[in-house]
């Protein structure tokens, strides 16, 4: 089995969070060993390790036994100092870069997998890990529409330019789609780099509530027995929640509840826009899965209007568990859904789409009902976890040296 340096997001809570989380999980239950490096030093700490860098630390690498006990060379975790930290990218401390080189040396991964975007410090993995002679592989999260249809995709589009040279350097970038996968060859960087791997998930976690569970209970009561159609994820520009609570205003279809799950910088003045709503319901951002299952579980439909997307964990969460999906063709979500899984709407004219889809969701119960069966249908033929860490576990087995993995 291989010993995975793993680069990515514990916190703030994002897809890239659920993504390492998730998958870092299955590959140690496949038997993988996991030490995972993110960003979770605040800057007073970091201050003081750099004070303690100054006045104790040699400019060696001292021997793991005369380190202190966070950092032992089989220690799970490793935490890099930050200056700033939010949900779409990281500031690291001036300390960050060494710390990085010193827990690589010390852990002598079998690979490095990042899970990008993370930080400045991306930008020198490639060379980092060519120093230290170890297989360097990227996921690489940001979302797109390729068809640069709106102010979001241009901006994304940004990004991809802006990664693109180094992602050239790494052994190996991992993509959801194949669109995503032309759009990065078309700057530059070489398909045989390239592995497409759609995101995956669990479909024994996120399935259709069992005949009669009572666990639904509180959460329907919470809804007073109204129809819900759900929206999870972040509140912001990028997601097009604006559009969506427009058309739902503009319908008011009857019965019906509109639950927002999640937190973001456009949730205040959104909801502070329309007022007390008695049809739309502000749920917050919620940790706990349980809850997060339940939610999806009692939803008769989910919504995601994106600008601009990867591949959507929420999107496929909500189909696993059955739920009738509408979503935008931004990124791959519309692959995901297109032939019958679910209703894809283009990125421009959300607003004016919905208000023509919402009374024929609302009117139509059977077809809803169809659509979560499909939905969940297409989630087990090409969108499980176990699928996604099969091939993770090939296109390591590629980059490492024969018999550092186990069959």
């Amino acid at each position: 089995m291989a010993h995975i340096a793993w680069l990515g997001k514990k916190s703030p809570f994002c897809g890239n969070v659920t993504y390492g989380l998730s998958t870092t999980e299955a590959l140690r239950q496949r038997g993988h060993r996991i030490s995972f490096i993110h960003f979770d030093t605040p800057q007073g700490l970091a201050q003081r390790r750099e004070d303690l860098d100054g006045a104790q630390r040699p400019a060696t690498v001292p021997d793991a036994s005369s380190r202190p006990a966070a950092w032992k060379a089989d220690d799970p975790e490793v935490a890099l100092p930050y200056l700033m930290k939010s949900q779409v990218y990281t500031i690291p401390s001036p300390g960050a870069q060494r710390e990085l080189r010193e827990s690589l040396e010390r852990l002598q991964p079998d690979v490095v997998h990042a899970s990008l975007t993370l930080s400045p410090l991306d930008f020198r993995l490639p060379d980092l890990c060519q120093q230290l002679g170890v297989p360097l592989v990227a996921t690489f999260h940001p979302a797109f529409d390729a068809s640069m249809r709106n102010l979001s995709a241009g901006t994304q589009q940004l990004t991809y330019q802006l990664y693109a040279p180094s992602l050239a350097k790494f052994d190996r970038v991992i993509v959801f789609s194949e669109l995503q996968a032309e759009v990065l060859a078309r700057l530059g960087v070489k398909e045989s780099r390239l592995a497409v791997i759609p995101n995956g998930v669990d479909p024994n976690c996120w399935s259709p509530a069992p005949q009669g569970d009572p666990s639904l209970a509180q959460v329907r009561q919470t809804f007073a027995g109204k129809r819900v159609f759900l929206y999870m994820g972040r509140v912001a520009t990028e997601k097009n929640v604006e559009a969506l609570l427009k058309a739902w205003r503009l319908v008011r279809p009857a019965g019906c509840l509109l639950v927002i799950v999640g937190d973001g910088p456009l949730r205040a003045s959104l909801q502070q826009t329309g007022g007390i709503e008695p049809d739309v319901h502000w749920w917050g951002y919620e940790a706990d899965l349980a809850t997060r299952v339940a939610l999806l579980r009692v939803a008769e439909v989910f919504l995601l209007p994106s600008l601009v997307e990867g591949l959507s964990l929420a999107l496929l969460e909500a189909m696993a568990s059955g739920t009738a999906c509408v979503a935008t063709d931004a990124g791959a979500d519309g692959e995901v859904l297109e032939g019958g899984a679910g209703i894809v709407i283009s990125t421009q004219g959300v607003t004016t789409q919905l208000r023509t889809l919402l009374p024929v969701l609302r009117d139509q119960p059977v077809l809803t009902a169809e659509l979560g069966r499909r939905a969940r249908a297409r989630v087990l033929e090409r969108y499980t976890l176990t699928r996604n860490i099969d091939a993770l576990e090939q296109l390591y087995a590629e980059l490492v040296p024969q018999g550092s993995l186990a069959a």
